[in-house]
């Protein structure tokens, strides 16, 4: 026993009073709905719910944001409960006492039934309708409705919320904590407003309830009264009814003043200032609009037969308060020698470095009705995609580009997108969430009905195509992704056409500190102190713009680090990287031990070329020479790919810089290789000459 007393003492002793004040309050209202109370008791009970109404509507009043005020849908519905298990109580103490008295259920039914109505049962029967007319056909039903709305709208602008927050943050406008506050008030927002629009229901249910309760309690009354009491039936309606009456009314004016309370809060907009203060600077801000209100009540004060002293007191009294708005503004304006600043328009701060955002090295911006697809609150797969496109992209070019910033742009079609490097477009297209993209590869065997456009990461002809005609488009032969797959797509391409570009100072110095972590010794003394960060860099870039990866490293470290102390050009350095990466280059190009086809030039053309570069480069290309070589080149190309081939033309290193930089811009699938990048193991087999003779 005394174990069990203790163990008690030990869970009572850890809740505070808050903590077992809600529960202990639900066990009162429903142990009130089977209990009897005596009419005292009563008495306090029905003042405690006039009291706490009373309390909920000033706060509501007061509160600035309705987030101030969450609890409120669960304190609808305990304050629903109470009214009805007073209610419920009131009603058994009526039809057993009701017949000793008009007080025989406490003094505050007594007196809402006989003061407030006089003790006329047919007027009390009026107001009694007429309030719960008024707290259920326009506040409740106003209130309620707004709520709907009110849930509707915030659950559809949370993914632009959340997106701005997202671009707040990644801007560095906000740090993470206050935006995980600003998630959590979003989430907090719609789920009151959604729970306003279900609370609002237990609002309109309690005044049907006061109305079905009342009547039962009119009728059971005056059953009781004439069978069980004896007494006559204008007696049994008069003390019953009263009483019935005032017991809907103490019930019913709690529930209109809590039905205002939730119209307000639910109607109000969030601002840093209470509702008093809203209205007051709101409502009489403009001393013209109250001098011509008082005009206006001055002129119908005028007319004969109307409430002239009520009128144009009245009047007088708006025309005092519109004189005083005047003088408080003349006093409030700036004092003589100074310009007048507008009380509506902030100062202006001076510009500061905080006003310059920085570009975005890699940024996405979508329609508004592609948001769901990058919004992690409704799982959205173009998200995964994208990151698992960095994470690939880091494995196969060797390099972390930096995070993607996606934002909404409400100035974009609702289903495009654009891709941005350094807040230039370098691609956008439309996508359709729902359907499916039929890319035509070159050989299908029929037509789909649909949408026809352009795969906007390859240039194919496709179609878009409804979500039950996938498998028919496969059995077709086209390659069929979905929406979120075609933007990732795009995504990626231009992420490995454009590596260079993302390889800026701040990767390649994160790419240094993690080859110090792994390979100390290698990278020990070689930047800054033997290769410039900036050189190194361009020998990076110059890599990438070719399409070779920079995931060897090691090997690149090595070549730098033998050859930066002879010279500092980041192209001659480049050309001894290839060189030490051509097996790797070749590699990609020719998976295998198979004999490599490639393209070569004509000697006579090699030797123009050579003596090009020695008297100054690409510059002193002759313009005639320079169109045919681009034509025979380009031709050569088509011919290659026909085969089933990679374009790769091998020439002598000393020109292959020159041939790469000229035939890149026009032939962007063309590899130029030098003879001293191919292995020695490897056959060469030429099929193309150009410049050759036919």
């Amino acid at each position: 026993m005394a174990s069990a007393t203790l163990t008690l003492h030990n869970i009572f002793g850890r809740l505070s009073a808050t903590q077992l004040g809600a529960p202990v309050l639900i066990v009162m209202i429903l142990a009130m709905m089977v209990l009897p109370l005596p009419p005292f008791l009563l008495d306090v009970l029905f003042t405690f719910n006039i009291a706490l109404s009373v309390l909920i509507l000033l706060v509501a009043i007061q509160v600035k944001k309705t987030l101030e005020f969450s609890v409120f849908p669960t304190v609808l519905l305990v304050t629903t409960l109470l009214r009805l298990s007073l209610n419920v109580a009131s009603t058994r103490v009526v039809m057993l006492h009701g017949h000793s008295g008009g007080d025989a259920a406490g003094k505050v039914i007594e007196a809402f039934g006989q003061f407030l109505v006089g003790g006329n049962y047919a007027v009390g029967i009026i107001i009694f309708l007429i309030l719960v007319i008024i707290n259920f056909m326009v506040i409740t039903k106003g209130a309620g409705r707004v709520a709907e709305v009110s849930a509707r709208f915030t659950l559809d602008a949370m993914p632009g919320k959340q997106m701005a927050i997202d671009a707040d943050l990644n801007a560095g406008l906000i740090g993470e904590d206050e935006a995980r506050q600003r998630r959590q008030d979003i989430a907090r927002e719609s789920e009151f407003f959604g729970s306003m629009d279900g609370a609002s229901k237990f609002v309109r249910g309690d005044a049907i309830a006061g109305i079905i309760i009342t009547l039962v309690n009119i009728v059971g009354g005056l059953i009781i009264g004439v069978a069980q009491h004896d007494l006559s039936v204008g007696d049994a309606a008069k003390v019953y009814t009263l009483l019935a009456i005032g017991d809907g009314l103490v019930a019913q004016i709690p529930s209109l003043v809590i039905s205002i309370a939730a119209g307000m809060v639910v109607t109000r907009v969030s601002d840093e200032r209470d509702v008093s203060l809203q209205f007051a600077t709101q409502v009489f801000r403009n001393p013209q609009v109250v001098f011509i209100t008082a005009g206006i009540l001055g002129s119908m004060g005028m007319i004969p037969g109307m409430p002239n002293v009520v009128f144009l007191l009245l009047a007088g009294t708006l025309g005092y308060l519109g004189w005083k708005m005047q003088e408080r503004e003349r006093q409030s304006a700036a004092v003589p020698g100074e310009p007048a600043k507008p009380a509506s328009v902030p100062d202006a701060q001076e510009a500061s470095w905080a006003d310059v955002a920085p570009l975005d090295m890699l940024a996405l911006e979508v329609g508004y009705r592609l948001i769901p697809l990058v919004d992690k609150f409704q799982d959205g797969e173009l998200l995964r995609r994208i990151r698992g496109i960095r994470k690939k992209f880091a494995q196969e070019v060797g390099f972390l580009v930096s995070p993607v910033h996606i934002r909404d742009n409400l100035e974009l079609k609702p289903n495009a997108y654009r891709i941005l490097l350094k807040g230039v477009e370098m691609g956008r297209g439309e996508t359709f969430p729902g359907q499916y993209l039929a890319i035509n590869p070159g050989r299908v065997a029929g037509t789909l009905p649909g949408s026809e456009t352009i795969d906007p990461a390859f240039g194919l002809p496709a179609i878009w195509i409804e979500a039950r005609l996938k498998d028919q488009a496969q059995a077709y032969g086209y390659t069929v992704v979905d929406a979120s797959t075609v933007v990732a797509t795009h995504l990626n391409h231009l992420m490995q056409t454009h590596a260079a570009g993302l390889l800026g100072r701040q990767e390649v110095q994160q790419l240094i500190d993690h080859l110090g972590t792994e390979m100390p010794k290698l990278m020990e003394g070689l930047v800054p102190q033997v290769l410039p960060l900036g050189t190194l860099q361009k020998v990076l870039q110059n890599l990438l713009e070719e399409g070779i990866h920079i995931r060897d490293m090691r090997t690149i470290v090595e070549v730098l680090s033998d050859y930066a102390a002879r010279t500092q050009n980041a192209d001659e350095l480049t050309t001894q990287v290839r060189m030490a990466l051509g097996r790797a280059i070749v590699q990609e190009l020719y998976p295998g031990g198979g004999a490599m086809q490639v393209m070569t030039l004509d000697p006579q053309l090699e030797r123009l070329l050579l003596q090009s570069v020695n008297g100054g480069g690409a510059a002193a290309l002759e313009p005639g020479l320079a169109d045919t070589l681009l034509k025979e080149t380009a031709a050569a190309t088509t011919r290659q790919e026909g085969m089933g081939m990679p374009a790769v033309l091998l020439v002598p290193g000393a020109i292959r810089l020159l041939l790469s930089r000229f035939l890149r811009r026009s032939i962007p699938q063309l590899r130029v290789i030098a003879h001293g990048e191919v292995p020695e193991s490897r056959l060469i087999k030429v099929t193309s000459v150009i410049g050759g003779r036919s």
